[in-house]
């Protein structure tokens, strides 16, 4: 009963008197799921990113006095909560954007006191909270490539989306685009489904789409949709094959030479105990270093990270040779830095690995967006 109650994916065969047909709760994927996520993802990186920025600037204020201490640990709670009431409260399509906003900035907040909630003197500063939230990040990207990929398309699946566009034909609120999107999934019910009811519910309302008292709008592309598309005619005009391969060769190889330059930075002083010495003491200072594993991590980042960068820098320069291996090693050297390199770099670097981490996902979106235009085409 509870798994019923719960709506999980479950069949219950009804009783063989009736001939009902078997009940299914198979979750069915949000037709906008991508750009709820995306909102969440920005939302969540700018949460955490402009908190750190705030209390840097201000000294770290605290609000309240005395035994008092509000932190914003519970304004995170607030928008978590509100994000989950409202679309239990509302059923209109805009409220899943606020909902998504609001998770995105609700988590961010909650989490970037993650220090005080797993060391036991409630150290915010603990050197190992700015990669459990980085590793956090990567997590909420990986649940967006993941729903990104597309589904097969089932005529249920199909009547799910067609009822929830159909909401737009309450709000008056329906355009000539989202017309022909219906029809096209209901087509595709009438032609693939063996359900004779969902045929029959179909063959129905494409012919109150038909009628001619429904009342159409003209399609307005919003904010975001102008941007992309300015964005898109932009690429095409200032960035031909050959300016664009300069970019990302430009850029993987810059970013290739900064990441060697600790590494080949400790290899010239080696020998000098002294230099070897204080970055050491500096290290056990911020907290860093504190044994024989963590010095171990530090020594992982550095090979890792100089490996990595000749990496970017061999791909960089096969850009102009093999435009192919050179494409896949740069992703390749994006894509490990990301999500091995980087976590080792937020423990040693704390929040300023952020910009580091944000030129890498420039250089991994503007490499898969050149073999999506040049070399997959």
């Amino acid at each position: 009963m509870i798994f019923e109650f719960l709506g999980w994916s479950k069949n219950l065969t009804m009783s063989k008197t009736n001939n009902l047909p078997e009940i299914t709760r198979k979750g069915i994927r949000h037709q906008n799921v991508e750009d709820y996520l995306l909102i969440t993802l920005l939302s969540f990186a700018l949460s955490v990113s402009l908190t750190r920025l705030f209390l840097e600037l201000t000294g770290y204020p605290q609000l309240g006095g005395g035994e008092l201490h509000i932190a914003h640990v519970l304004w995170g709670g607030l928008f978590l909560f509100v994000a989950s009431l409202l679309p239990l409260i509302f059923v209109n399509r805009w409220v899943y954007r606020w909902s998504a906003l609001l998770s995105g900035f609700g988590v961010g907040l909650f989490i970037d006191e993650v220090g005080k909630f797993i060391t036991q003197n409630n150290d915010y500063f603990y050197p190992a909270a700015a990669p459990v939230i980085y590793v956090f990040f990567l997590l909420i990207v990986l649940v967006y490539v993941i729903v990104r990929r597309p589904q097969p398309r089932t005529p249920r699946g199909e009547f799910y989306h067609v009822l929830k566009d159909l909401e737009e034909v309450l709000d008056r609120d329906l355009s000539d685009i989202e017309l022909a999107r219906i029809h096209d999934r209901l087509s595709r019910i009438l032609r693939d489904s063996g359900d004779p009811v969902l045929i029959e519910f179909a063959a129905n309302l494409m012919r109150f789409l038909e009628s001619d008292e429904l009342v159409l709008r003209s399609e307005k592309p919003n904010l975001l949709q102008r941007w992309l598309q300015r964005l898109s005619q932009n690429e095409a005009r200032y960035l031909p094959r050959n300016r664009f391969r300069a970019i990302l060769s430009g850029g993987l190889g810059a970013w290739g030479i900064w990441a060697i330059l600790l590494p080949v930075y400790i290899t010239i002083h080696l020998s000098q105990s002294a230099e070897i010495e204080k970055m050491l003491t500096e290290l056990v200072a911020n907290r860093l270093v504190r044994d024989v594993i963590s010095w171990s991590l530090f020594e992982t980042r550095v090979g890792l990270q100089g490996a990595i960068g000749l990496l970017s820098l061999v791909g960089a320069i096969l850009l102009w040779t093999k435009e192919r291996r050179g494409i896949y090693i740069g992703y390749m050297s994006m894509l490990v830095s990301l999500t091995v390199v980087n976590p080792l770099l937020f423990y040693f670097e704390q929040f300023s690995a952020i910009i580091n981490a944000l030129i890498q996902f420039v250089l991994l979106i503007g490499i898969l967006r050149y073999r999506k235009r040049y070399l997959l085409s």
